[in-house]
């Protein structure tokens, strides 16, 4: 009897003994999951923080950098403006600006002309048929100035009439003169003698009508009684010196 109660005592020790471990085993488990769980949650809460402070980061930094974008558009929209004020610069097609002058190119106010200018004519050199006549030009100025291509020529009578038509250009337009002053450019008047052609020779002139280059006054001269022949007449454009 004694001994059975004793054995059943120990089996209700043991038994509740090990209901006791199950127990704290099981409640042990339950806090790990719980503390798991919260240490997932603040671990993701966290996470989401993180990202929502890196978003709104990249989001300042986009906040940023519009400016840069809105002042790069601008700049990109003075870009065409830009373009343009170049076309202007570059002026109109077929006007002649500076930058488009030829080289030899001058001002109205470098031109010599009809009022700072005496004119006569050289020395005739006739050879082959063919007669030729210097017709110059001298700077009687106090500065220098330039003459460039061909002068207006005609024949003409001290009574202001006509003879024959004026001279027809021969040659290239030649470079620019320039004339300092008492020095002289010329041109080449050219005619052939009586008898090369069958074309009968123009009336003997008085006076030689000249329109220097680029000029709008005229000029006059002696001719010497020039007279044209073989309905050839011709000037040359200006070169330098007075050949006589």
């Amino acid at each position: 009897m004694s001994l059975t109660s004793t054995t059943l005592g120990r089996g209700r020790r043991v038994a509740a003994g090990s209901l006791i471990a199950v127990t704290a085993l099981g409640l042990t488990a339950c806090q790990s999951g719980t503390d798991s769980a919260s240490h997932s949650s603040s671990a993701s809460a966290s996470a989401t923080a993180h990202s929502q402070d890196s978003g709104h980061s990249s989001q300042s930094a986009g906040n940023g950098m519009r400016p840069s974008g809105s002042q790069s558009r601008s700049a990109g929209a003075a870009g065409p403006s830009a373009q343009a004020g170049g076309k202007s610069a570059s002026g109109k097609p077929g006007a002649p600006g500076a930058a488009q002058s030829h080289p030899s190119a001058m001002t109205a106010s470098d031109r010599c002309t009809a009022d700072n200018m005496s004119l006569h004519l050289g020395r005739t050199d006739i050879g082959a048929g063919n007669i030729h006549i210097p017709l110059v030009f001298t700077n009687k100025g106090k500065k220098a100035c330039s003459l460039r291509g061909f002068p207006g020529v005609s024949l003409i009578l001290r009574d202001g009439s006509t003879v024959g038509k004026p001279a027809t250009r021969s040659g290239g337009a030649g470079g620019s003169v320039r004339l300092q002053p008492g020095q002289s450019a010329h041109a080449v008047l050219h005619t052939v003698n009586d008898g090369v052609s069958d074309t009968p020779c123009w009336s003997n002139s008085q006076l030689v009508f000249v329109y220097p280059p680029g000029s709008k006054s005229s000029m006059t001269t002696g001719s010497g009684g020039l007279r044209v022949c073989g309905g050839q007449f011709d000037v040359t454009a200006v070169e330098p010196g007075s050949l006589g």
